[in-house]
């Protein structure tokens, strides 16, 4: 038996150390976000943040979450709450700038790539906060494993979603 911090939360974990920890988030731990895409990391549906840098759960061991703290599209809230030093009562109804754009800006079709996407936005602006427009490409199509891949193709309401998220961050002074 291993324990692993998710979304804040230590977690015993019942499976194998060698069990991607994609399985063990959606089928032990019951965190849907992280999609099952392709299971060969060249999608990025189930993307989560490890200590805060994108990886695809789909062929990452739950060994190397051991220690570690993995954030999912459910966590952002707290994480972003715990960045800005919010008090509880204000953290409980607070959603994370990206998702908050995400809203805003009615980026998903069908939404099943949305979660790595959300993730991906993520990592970008805490290392980025305002990034240009080559930036944002890039991130999402040559930083990692792979590009991140929308079958529905909504690219252009992504790249609007991540520059209001960014816009959303300096507003509140995460710069």
């Amino acid at each position: 038996m291993a324990a692993i911090t998710v979304n804040g939360a230590q977690r015993e974990v019942q499976s194998p150390v060698d069990t991607p920890l994609l399985y063990v988030l959606r089928n032990e731990l019951d965190v849907t976000s992280p999609q099952f895409g392709c299971g060969l990391a060249q999608c990025g549906a189930c993307s989560v943040l490890l200590d805060g840098r994108e990886v695809r759960a789909c062929v990452t061991p739950v060994s190397m979450a051991l220690g570690k703290e993995v954030t999912t599209i459910e966590g952002l809230p707290a994480r972003w709450a715990r960045q800005k030093k919010l008090p509880p009562a204000e953290a409980e109804k607070t959603l994370h700038p990206v998702q908050t754009a995400w809203i805003e800006e009615q980026t998903p079709l069908c939404g099943f790539c949305q979660n790595g996407m959300m993730i991906k936005a993520t990592e970008l602006l805490e290392k980025t906060p305002s990034p240009t427009d080559a930036e944002i490409k890039a991130a999402f199509t040559t930083s990692g494993p792979s590009a991140h891949l929308c079958r529905c193709g909504s690219y252009a309401a992504i790249l609007e979603a991540v520059r209001l998220a960014s816009a959303l961050m300096m507003k509140s002074g995460n710069t």
